[in-house]
């Protein structure tokens, strides 16, 4: 069974130091791929650099909305730069936070659609970060014809009305460890009819660990836990969702099965 973790943070602090131990577990677990999101200036960085040291490991980097006080000309200019290293598979994670964020709306959507932008000029799909804002979301994704480049919404947490509307603009939707729960109706809802030729699975590690690890660190191994919480789902067998949407993460991303 070949697993991709299409979302996942080894830049992050937790796994600082130990990198080369949560890459060898999640191989012994099947997960032959992952994407490391950036963030920020730092993580940003950092994604690149695990990328150029661990094979089957890519980068996706941008600016988070929760990350904009910090973002100005001269990092906007960095990551037009690096945005063109082959390490880089994708823009994100990008989006709107309208949860308790002290980000003005305004700037978010602006930054938002001229990362989109950048996107475009790259050839490059976007990985989308949207927490209340599905609307807003949904709104600058379409204006700004994302289906040029495609896309992912990444740890969908959001119902089948959402899912319906995201898939006609051409994204993919991706769910974490949040299927897993049981208390997630809405999720397991979307799961259901989210078409397998349109979903990916991610950790989004360290947070959002799917059960029966709820409550601890995420790790990228622990993708095979969501996948078997989709399965379950969907009625049918864990082989059944990993093939798909490890061909499916490779599609939008470019990456040679």
């Amino acid at each position: 069974m070949r697993l991709f973790d299409s979302h996942t943070h080894l830049n992050d602090t937790p796994f600082q130091g130990h990198v080369k131990h949560y890459i060898e577990h999640a191989h012994k677990l099947g997960v032959q791929k992952m994407c490391i999101a950036g963030s920020n200036e730092q993580m940003n960085d950092s994604a690149l650099k695990i990328a150029h040291q661990y094979p089957g490991v890519y980068a996706i980097i941008g600016w988070h909305p929760e990350e904009l006080k910090n973002y100005n000309a001269d990092q906007e200019a960095k990551l037009k730069r690096q945005l063109h290293d082959p390490a880089v598979v994708g823009v994100g994670e990008i989006g709107l936070d309208y949860y308790e964020n002290q980000t003005k709306h305004a700037l978010q959507k602006k930054v938002f659609a001229k990362q989109i932008e950048f996107a475009k000029a790259m050839h490059l799909p976007v990985q989308i970060h949207t927490r209340r804002a599905f609307q807003d979301t949904y709104d600058i994704l379409k204006a700004e014809h994302v289906e040029q480049i495609g896309g992912v919404i990444h740890s969908f947490d959001g119902n089948p009305y959402w899912v319906k509307k995201f898939l006609s603009l051409g994204m993919d939707v991706s769910y974490s460890g949040i299927a897993s729960f049981t208390s997630a109706h809405d999720v397991h809802d979307a799961v259901k009819m989210t078409p397998l030729s349109r979903m990916l699975v991610e950790t989004d590690a360290p947070c959002l660990a799917p059960m029966p690890y709820r409550g601890h660190q995420n790790e990228p191994a622990n993708v095979l836990y969501t996948v078997e919480a989709v399965a379950r789902l969907k009625d049918t067998t864990p082989d059944k969702i990993a093939e798909p949407t490890y061909e499916n993460a490779c599609r939008l991303f470019g990456i040679e099965y």
